[in-house]
């Protein structure tokens, strides 16, 4: 299943809104020791193409450049996880918490599991990639009428 949009989200205090208008990815959950570190847990997220976004308060939105490709934008107000973004990709990730309920997203597969806290073990019988990468494609770019 496909998540079609318009699919909305914001940040805690709602000075950052988003929505998405066109097709997402499914969730993944990221274990990863840099996602770990900014949500004290593990990341879940979403995905969807840069041009199906339309964002508000962007005066309140601030980018961490995690990577020497890549940036995570977060709320200056409440501070916010929302986005994490890969220079040239032509998409944007989304916290699936900073979404608001009706997607119909559904958690597709865990990614970076041997960097998971010493605490839980990802068992939720989805598909768990143990060094990076998954199988859950970003479904195709929505067509123009």
């Amino acid at each position: 299943m496909i998540a079609s949009g318009p699919v909305s989200g914001r940040c805690l205090c709602g000075a950052v809104a988003c929505e998405f208008d066109g097709p997402m990815k499914q969730i993944i959950g990221c274990h990863c020791t840099m996602c770990r570190r900014q949500t004290s847990h593990f990341l879940a997220f979403t995905a969807a193409w840069d041009d199906d976004l339309n964002l508000t308060g962007e005066d309140s939105l601030s980018w961490y450049r995690s990577s020497a490709d890549s940036q995570r934008g977060f709320c200056r107000k409440c501070g916010s996880m929302l986005f994490f973004a890969t220079d040239g990709a032509g998409r944007t990730s989304i916290s699936a918490g900073a979404l608001d309920k009706g997607h119909g997203l559904k958690l597709a597969a865990h990614t970076f599991t041997d960097d998971a806290g010493e605490y839980y073990t990802p068992d939720d019988g989805v598909p768990c990639f143990r060094t990076g990468g998954d199988d859950v494609p970003m479904p195709p770019r929505r067509q123009n009428s």
